[in-house]
């Protein structure tokens, strides 16, 4: 990765938003017997709205962000296979933080399936705190919080 810069995915980055997600989730499918729900984003409609934001010269992360009136929606992080253990990850999370409070939101909400372990252990780690397991259709999920101070 050559640029370590957070920006707005462009539509010219949609091809690369679906490679970097599908090459970070592809392999949840076997484990969580269904295929993870940022595999099947409509990615050039989340970029077309402003929900996208990527890092890296071929992109390598990718975040998908949704504002509410009281918190910010964290849709989806991923982050290439070939980047991860570069501190990408660690980035993109601090970036969703600042990104929530300057739009004077004070909670960042997301939510990850049951069976994603990695990303229960991460969450945690960065302060996140799990407030309900949902089973929503074939998704058993994990909803976390994490509120934020200015």
């Amino acid at each position: 990765m050559t640029d370590a810069t957070i920006r707005p995915a462009t539509s010219a980055d949609v091809p690369r938003v679906k490679a970097v997600t599908d090459a970070a989730y592809h392999h949840y499918i076997e484990r969580i017997g269904v295929v993870p729900a940022p595999m099947e984003a409509d990615h050039g409609a989340n970029v077309a709205a402003g929900r996208v934001f990527v890092t890296g010269d071929p992109v390598v992360g990718v975040l998908v962000l949704v504002p509410h009136e009281d918190h910010l929606w964290l849709d989806s992080i991923a982050v290439h296979p070939d980047a991860q253990g570069t501190g990408t990850g660690r980035r993109l999370l601090a970036f969703v933080e600042a990104y929530a409070l300057s739009l004077g939101l004070t909670e960042v909400r997301l939510l990850t399936n049951a069976k994603m372990w990695e990303n229960q252990k991460l969450y945690e780690r960065y302060g996140y705190e799990m407030v309900e397991r949902r089973v929503e259709g074939v998704y058993d999920r994990f909803h976390y919080r994490k509120p934020l101070s200015a």
